[in-house]
Formats: structure tokens, C-alpha cells, sequence
């Protein structure tokens, strides 16, 4: 491991070697192979200008932007051109965050502040909500209500039954990032309209590419209602720049349809002999670069490259699914409606040794655990990038299935019953060395990946499967205990 703080400085080039060595071990970002945490719009030169335009602006401070206008001139532009994508109105309003969860937390606390008179408030969302709204729950001191979904969408039934007098919010997605449908939102909507509660959008996840795909399509698509501050109800929206709008991360828009609806959302102090803080958004000191980049990005792209790059993930998608469709062994799991391919095994294909399969052909897919009556699923993010790719992945995809269901379903060693509370450092690393996995002090890799720096993480298997056999509040022990063996220098 290299000394991050050595007694004498080192050549910039020298340092630059070892960011290129310790960045060869991670997954390829570009090239249409990796499903999951990066979008590749494969486009020659867009990275080389978004690198160019985060230099101009990467030592400017958002925290004030009297002090520079210049990020709060491109911070008020990307809210102005999120706002008219998504059905936004002369009094729609927006801040830029860093990501989709800070996104989330702060429609949160803008819908709890709002309403100080309910000394409990309560969160309404479906259980096919993304995670990030339990983490806002649980930093924000809300109570979470999670509602079981009817076919992979929200239950308007049930979801109006769910809301109670201290109900501040009822969130739903568009799409919802595990299955890639959308909730039925003008609905919904209504609903939370009739109880006078506030209503917001989670499509952080695929917000700047379903009104692309709304727009190619040559009749109305039941898998895409309108779900954007058209909508008679919906009082915010989230979307992050850096999915389909293939910005460099991290920087994800929150609107809300009015300045009255925002207000709640910032938090000023002048309680200290220093400046007055006044944050619109979780963080103070702000990098322009992300926002810079961003900016750039769009600028370059425009509506018309946006339409272009819609059509080609949507014909990969398309691609993807029928590849899915006639290879036995796999089939859907949900109707391939957006931007996801998710997919399932059938009897006798495990889909934990499925995933590394794929991997060993250099695919690399993300594994979701069995919930509640769903059983595991395959998740393939989409982009426009995997339309090249498409052929060679169902060739593999036949070829993989084969494999595992030769090798027949994982084995595991005995386990010993475990609580949540059993979990301690000691037991984590016995449980890792027992499933084969090997980690190193020199940091982290990815389910289904490889790190050669941070431990070898080619073959998941058997901890998906335990995973996937452990109840949630395990899982999270066991996760949670896996990360911090990894995160130590």
C-alpha cells in the first residue's frame, strides 16, 4: 500500500502511474459491459469536455454565490432546463445536490419541516421505493410506512390506507430503479392531493430519459403514465444528471412546484459569532466542478442528441429482453418497459453462480436478494452504450446459463444461526475466509467484480446466496460488517 502522506513529495507523474495501476483493477466504466453504477452515452469527446469544463470550475465554493455567480448562474440553468423537461411551470423552483439520496433527504425534510405542528411525522412509499428514502427516514427521525406493491407497482388502495393524520409525504418512483416500472402516478397523486399531503417523485433513477421515450413512442405506452409536475398533485421531483443525462457524478435536481413548497427545504443559523449559514441543499462548502461538468454536458448534448441517445437504449433494451426471451433457462421478471432489464432464473440455473458466469465473460450484472414473495432477480441498468454490445452478451448469456446449470446450484458450508447482534469483526472475517473470499487492507471491490488491489471479489456466490438466505435486518449486519473489513488501512 502506498504511504497517501509521505515525508517528501512525489513526482506528478509517478503519481499519476499509481492512480492509472489502482484504477486498472476496478470495472470498466465505458464500452457497454458494466449494468449497473455508471452511464455511458458513448460519445467520442463528451468525456475530454466534461473533464475540461470541471477544471474551470472545481476550487469554486457553492457555499456563497454572491462570491461566485458564475456556479450559481449554471446552478439556476440546470434547474431551468430540468424544470422544462419534467413539466415544470413558470413557479417552479430547484436546488442542484450531489446525488439522488441527498435529493431524496431533502424532499424529506422539506415536506417534515413544513409542518411543525405534527410532532411525528410519517412517510408513506411503496416497498419497491428506493433505499434512500429509509436512510432519510432514519436520519430525519420520520417514520417510515412501507406499503406491499401489487404487480411491482405501488397499490393506490393501499397506499391511501396507509396515510394517517401525521402523514407529511407519500413518495413513489419513476421508474423504480430495482424492476424499471413506474408507479401509477396521477393516481397517486390524487390521492395524496385529497388528504393534503405532499407528493413526490423519486425519478432520479430514469427522469431524464422517460420523456424521451414518452416522446418515441407512436401511441401512449400503459407502462408510462405522465408522472412529472404536470401532474395534477405532484408538488416535487428529483432527477440526477449524472444517470441519463450522462453527466460526470455527482449531481442530481430537486424541484418543487412552488418557492412556498421549497422554503422548508433550507436550513440558515445565525446562533455563532461566525457568518451566517444559509444552506439550501445538505452541504455547505460545494466543488463547481460537478456543476460545471454538468453544464457542459447538457449544453453539448441538447434535446435532440438526448432523443437520439433515447432511441438507441431503447432498442438495446429491446435487444436485450428477446435475448432474455429465448434462452432457457432465464426469463423476465418484469416487463422491460424502460431503461432496466430484469430477469430471473428458472428451476435448475442458480442465479448467484449466473452472475459470476457472466462476470468471468466480463458482463457485470447486479444480483438483487429475494424480498418478501419476490424471488432474486438479475438487474441490468441500460444505457446507450450496450446497444453495440447486445449480440455478444446473448451469445454469452446462452453460453453462461449452460455452465451453471451444469455446476448445478451453489453449496454452502454449515452456518451456525446468526442474529444481528452476533455480528462482530472477528465473526465477519472467519465468515469471509470460510466462503473463499479474499480481502486485503488496500481497499474495496464490487459484488461480481475484481479488485486485485482490494481483494478478490470474482467469484460471489456463496456470499449471495448466504445473503439472499438471511433475513433483511442479518443481511444488513453482515453487509455492514463486510465494508468496515474493507475500509481499513
Amino acid at each position: 500500500m502506498t504511504d497517501a502522506l509521505p515525508a517528501k513529495g512525489v513526482p506528478g507523474e509517478q503519481i499519476l502511474a499509481e492512480l492509472r495501476e489502482m484504477r486498472g483493477a476496478d470495472l470498466p466504466t465505458h464500452g457497454g459491459r458494466l449494468f449497473a453504477y455508471v452511464y455511458d452515452p458513448a460519445l467520442d469527446g463528451l468525456d475530454d469536455l466534461a473533464r475540461a469544463a470541471h477544471a474551470t470550475s472545481d476550487h469554486v465554493n457553492g457555499l456563497d454565490p454572491t462570491a461566485f455567480p458564475s456556479l450559481l448562474a449554471m446552478e439556476n440553468a440546470l434547474v431551468a432546463a430540468a424544470a422544462r423537461l419534467l413539466g415544470g411551470g413558470s413557479e417552479t423552483v430547484g436546488s442542484v445536490t450531489s446525488g439522488g439520496t441527498e435529493s431524496l433527504i431533502l424532499a424529506v425534510k422539506a415536506a417534515r419541516d413544513s409542518r411543525p405542528d405534527i410532532t411525528r411525522p410519517r412517510l408513506v412509499v411503496p416497498s419497491t421505493a428506493h433505499a434512500a428514502f429509509a436512510k432519510a427516514a432514519h436520519y430525519l427521525r420520520v417514520e417510515l410506512d412501507t406499503v406491499p406493491v401489487r404487480d411491482l407497482r405501488a397499490d393506490p388502495q393501499a397506499m391511501a390506507a396507509a396515510i394517517t393524520p401525521e402523514t407529511v409525504l407519500m413518495a413513489v418512483s419513476a421508474p423504480s430503479y430495482a424492476h424499471g416500472v413506474v408507479d401509477p402516478i396521477p393516481e397517486l397523486a390524487a390521492i395524496a392531493a385529497a388528504h393534503n399531503i405532499r407528493f413526490h417523485v423519486d425519478a432520479c433513477f430514469g427522469g431524464w430519459i422517460l420523456p424521451y421515450l414518452r416522446r418515441l413512442a407512436s401511441s401512449p405506452t400503459p407502462g408510462l403514465p405522465d408522472f412529472d409536475l404536470s401532474v395534477p398533485g405532484v408538488t416535487s421531483i428529483s432527477v440526477d444528471l449524472h444517470k441519463y443525462a450522462y453527466a460526470p457524478k455527482g449531481v442530481s435536481i430537486l424541484l418543487h412546484a412552488s418557492e412556498e413548497l421549497r422554503r422548508s427545504q433550507y436550513f440558515a443559523y445565525a446562533g455563532w459569532p461566525g457568518y451566517t449559514m444559509v444552506n439550501p441543499v445538505i452541504s455547505s462548502t460545494r466543488s463547481g466542478g460537478p456543476i460545471a461538468a454538468a453544464y457542459a454536458t447538457l449544453r453539448s448534448i441538447g434535446d435532440e442528441g438526448y432523443l437520439d441517445l433515447a432511441a438507441t437504449t431503447r432498442s438495446a433494451v429491446t435487444t436485450l429482453a428477446a435475448a432474455v426471451e429465448t434462452t432457457d433457462g432465464v426469463r423476465l421478471f418484469a416487463p422491460a418497459e424502460t431503461s432496466v432489464v430484469c430477469l430471473t432464473t428458472d428451476d435448475g440455473v442458480d442465479l448467484f453462480v449466473l452472475v459470476d458466469e457472466l462476470a468471468a465473460r466480463g458482463w457485470h450484472t447486479q444480483p438483487q436478494m429475494a424480498f418478501a414473495d419476490l424471488p432474486p432477480t438479475i438487474h441490468l441498468t441500460v444505457t446507450a452504450a450496450v446497444r453495440a454490445t447486445v449480440p455478444a452478451f446473448a451469445t454469452d448469456l446462452a453460453e453462461a446459463v449452460a455452465t451453471t446449470r451444469a455446476q448445478g446450484p451453489i453449496e454452502l458450508p454449515p452456518l451456525p444461526p446468526l442474529t444481528p447482534e452476533m455480528i462482530t469483526p472477528d465473526l465477519i472475517a472467519a465468515l469471509a475466509a470460510s466462503l473463499g473470499l479474499r480481502t486485503s487492507t488496500n481497499g474495496a471491490g464490487a459484488a461480481g467484480g475484481s479488485n486485485k488491489a482490494g481483494g478478490d471479489f470474482g467469484r460471489m456466490a456463496a456470499v449471495n446466496s448466504v445473503l439472499n438466505a438471511a433475513p433483511p435486518m442479518l443481511r444488513e449486519a453482515l453487509l455492514a460488517g463486510f465494508l468496515s473489513l474493507l475500509q481499513r488501512p
